[in-house]
């Protein structure tokens, strides 16, 4: 009785053993990143890729592969190459790449990260060997294209992807460093000196700008205080010819008013103070005779107009009566 129990107890226990390895062995969990390629019974196809997820397999029937579809990178050593020059680099580069098909990389290439590296340094010969030495210096970008293009194409087959490529350091030969050391140096003295004559041509520049700028308000200075100069002597002229105009129509109209008499009583007045001056010599007008004439002329009149008048009143009124 006891040995039938522990018969039948340990005939359950490895019944759930088997369950328990079966289960283990039929269900699989594929993270998203991930894809099972199942071959059954070795084969394999495209509905035989299953993820992401809880996955089902047949024991013992089904084998599963899992590829990682995140991207990766491969660091491809320091390689040795040749330009077209013939100058020796060092060139060491990192690959970045993913699987784009699971089946393929898989089925058409046995490790795809060594086969890439592989081809990744035979195609950086080929591509260094068509160009120079300055060109492989200075173009660094391009290289990346031509090598990322270039390996995509072979890696399509593959089922990967190269999605970019990155020179890290490009290494000349010790001449040629040497040579380009002093290329720097020379190329750094000349943008000195450059920048130096620049900067005391522009220096310079600006003095005579500013020399130029002052002598420009300098002459437009002298140019509006002569304006202004100008102005004022002319409104002064003007001003004074309005004021000589006046006086004079002033005299012509006084003068108007002036008869013979009064022009010789001035000439008699004149003649007076000449007459008072202390000096010995006189300057007499050539109508001096005249003078003499008017005012005789003037004196003649003066009498005979008193006579006259005396006459008027010595006769007798012709109205009244005649004396008795």
């Amino acid at each position: 009785m006891d040995s039938t129990l522990l018969a039948t107890i340990v005939g359950g226990l490895l019944v759930l053993l088997v369950l328990v390895v079966l289960l283990y062995l039929s269900v699989r969990v594929v993270n998203e990143y991930d894809r099972l390629v199942i071959f059954r019974l070795g084969r394999t196809g495209p509905h035989l890729v299953k993820g992401p997820g809880i996955v089902f397999l047949i024991p013992i029937v089904d084998r599963p592969v899992r590829v990682d579809l995140r991207e990766q990178f491969i660091e491809v050593p320091s390689q040795t190459t040749i330009t077209k020059d013939n100058a020796p680099i060092n060139v060491d580069f990192l690959i970045y790449w993913r699987i784009a098909d699971p089946l393929k990389s898989i089925v058409n290439v046995a490790y795809f990260a060594g086969a890439l590296q592989g081809i990744a340094t035979t195609t950086l010969r080929a591509v260094i060997g068509d160009i120079l030495l300055d060109e492989a210096l200075s173009r660094r970008e391009q290289i990346n294209e031509i090598l990322r293009t270039k390996l995509d194409e072979v890696t399509e087959g593959w089922g990967g992807k190269v999605t970019r490529v990155e020179i890290r350091e490009i290494t000349p030969p010790r001449d040629v460093q040497d040579a380009m050391n002093r290329q720097l140096s020379a190329e750094r003295t000349r943008r000195a000196v450059i920048t130096e004559s620049e900067g005391k041509r522009q220096s310079e520049i600006n003095i005579a700008e500013g020399a130029k700028q002052a002598a420009i308000l300098t002459a437009e200075g002298a140019r509006q205080s002569a304006i202004l100069t100008a102005e004022g002597f002319r409104q002064s002229q003007i001003l004074s010819a309005e004021g000589y105009s006046q006086a004079l129509e002033r005299i012509y109209g006084a003068a108007q008013t002036v008869d013979q008499k009064t022009m010789a009583l001035q000439y008699l007045e004149t003649l007076k103070a000449l007459g008072a001056s202390p000096s010995t010599k006189y300057i007499l007008p050539l109508e001096l005779s005249r003078l003499v004439e008017s005012f005789s002329g003037l004196v003649d009149e003066g009498m005979r107009g008193r006579g006259r008048s005396a006459g008027r009143a010595a006769l007798p009124d012709a109205d009244s009566e005649p004396p008795a």
